[in-house]
This record gives C-alpha cells, sequence and structure tokens, in this order.
C-alpha cells in the first residue's frame, strides 16, 4: 500500500483535550430540511448528525491500511499529553545547563580580564624618606637653602647605594 503520514496539529489538541471534559447532552432542536421534510440532515457518512460526537467536525473517512490499528482518541491524548511533558522537563534541563555554562563563562572571562590588566604590586622606592626630608627641608629654607646640605647629603649617600646615582652619573 502507499505510504501516509498523519500531522497532529493544535486544533486536534485542543480537541481532544475539551472533549475528555464530559459534557452535558444538549437538546437538538430539529429543523426542517429544504423541502419541508422533518428528517434530520445527515453528514457524509450516512448517519444522522446526533450520532457525531459534539463539537468535532463532521469529516469523510479515511483511509487506513488493515496493519494500523485504529486507537481511541483517549489513549492518543495521553500519549500526546507525555510527550508534552518530557519536552518540558527537557526544555527545563536545557535551560539550567544554559544558566550553568553562562556562569562558568561570565567568570572565566572576567577571571582573564583580571590577571591580563592586574597592575603588579609596585616595589618600594628606595631613600624616598631622604628624599621627602630633604624636599621639605628646601621648602622650609626657601632664601637659605645650605641648610639643607647635611639632608642632600644623605639623600645622595642613599641613592649610591642603590646604585642609581652612579648610573645617572657616569
Amino acid at each position: 500500500m502507499g505510504e501516509f503520514t498523519i500531522q497532529i496539529g493544535n486544533d486536534l489538541v485542543n480537541q481532544l483535550v475539551d472533549d475528555a471534559v464530559v459534557k452535558k447532552k444538549t437538546r437538538r432542536i430539529r429543523r426542517k430540511g429544504p423541502r419541508g421534510t422533518d428528517k434530520p440532515q445527515s453528514n457524509v457518512t450516512g448517519k444522522p448528525e446526533s450520532a457525531a460526537a459534539p463539537g468535532w467536525p463532521v469529516q469523510p473517512p479515511l483511509f487506513l491500511p488493515a496493519t494500523l490499528p485504529v486507537q481511541p482518541a483517549h489513549s492518543e491524548l495521553e500519549g500526546i499529553q507525555s510527550v508534552l511533558q518530557e519536552s518540558e522537563k527537557v526544555l527545563e534541563r536545557l535551560q539550567k545547563q544554559e544558566e550553568n555554562m553562562l556562569q562558568e563563562v561570565t567568570q572565566k572571562a572576567k577571571d582573564l580580564h583580571d590577571k591580563e590588566y592586574k597592575l603588579p604590586n609596585p616595589k618600594p622606592k628606595p631613600c624616598m624618606a631622604e628624599k621627602l626630608a630633604s624636599l621639605a627641608c628646601y621648602k622650609e629654607h626657601i632664601k637659605d637653602p645650605l641648610k639643607c646640605a647635611n639632608l642632600v647629603t644623605s639623600f645622595a649617600d642613599c641613592l649610591r647605594r642603590f646604585g642609581r646615582l652612579g648610573d645617572k652619573l657616569h
């Protein structure tokens, strides 16, 4: 036999869900046909309309191969619902996994940025105390800078010990 596919759309799912809820039977009013007869109108299958399920559109029967069993609508609905539940679980797991990966990537990027742009700890400059003392002395004795000679000499000796003044003079 030829192959065929069945597509299950949102409308079908909604109809199955709506029909699963027990509905009260409503009393149908007989309408007169075009010729004035009191016969109930029939659908394509030849059954009276009152035999059709409420809320279901009347459709011509489909040709189904004998090997394909027809399942009741309730089991199809349960199958669709279970597939939807599983899909929702998978979606939740993927969203959690995405959140975790985003946090990891953000943390790694922050760590790399901190390592790349971190300033090294500055080494304390030698002879800083002597330098500051001689500058303070010059500010205090603007008119008589010779009074700061001993502080300047100690600053120069300190620089020689660390090799800085010797490098600059030569």
